[in-house]
C-alpha cells in the first residue's frame, strides 16, 4: 500500500499540488492539531481536541498543570494511540502561551521524537 501523508497546514507545493509530509512529520502535525483544537470545533467529531488554549487565561497552579497533563495524555491515547506511544509529557502554561513538551515513539517507524508545541491564546 502506497501511503500519502498531507502536510499541515494544508498548502500547495511548488508544482501546485497538495504538499506532502514524511510519516513522522505527518504524525507530529496530527498531534499539533489535537493539542490546539478545542472540543466542539469539529462538526463530525465534537469531542476531538484538548482545549489547551483555554488554559492560557486560567490562573496557573500545580493542580491546573496536573489536570492538563492528564487530559492531554488521555486525548493523545484516545485519538492517536494507534500512531504514537507517549513516553513523557510536560505542560507549562503561562500568561500568554501554553507550552507542551512531548516525548513519543512513532509506532510505524519506531522513531523516538522530542517535540515542543506552543500555542497562544486568542485575545
Amino acid at each position: 500500500m502506497n501511503r500519502i501523508d498531507i502536510a499541515f497546514p494544508y498548502r500547495p507545493d511548488r508544482r501546485g499540488r497538495t504538499a506532502r509530509a514524511g510519516h513522522d512529520e505527518h504524525v507530529r502535525d496530527l498531534i499539533e492539531q489535537l493539542l490546539f483544537t478545542n472540543p466542539g470545533e469539529r462538526v463530525m467529531r465534537p469531542d476531538f481536541g484538548c482545549g489547551l488554549l483555554d488554559a492560557v487565561f486560567a490562573p496557573n497552579s500545580p493542580e491546573l498543570t496536573a489536570t492538563l497533563e492528564l487530559s492531554v495524555h488521555a486525548a493523545v491515547e484516545r485519538w492517536l494511540g494507534d500512531l504514537v506511544e507517549v513516553e513523557s509529557l510536560d505542560i507549562v502554561p503561562d500568561a500568554e502561551t501554553v507550552r507542551v513538551g512531548l516525548r513519543y515513539r512513532v509506532r510505524a517507524t519506531g522513531t523516538r521524537r522530542d517535540e515542543v508545541f506552543e500555542g497562544r491564546g486568542a485575545g
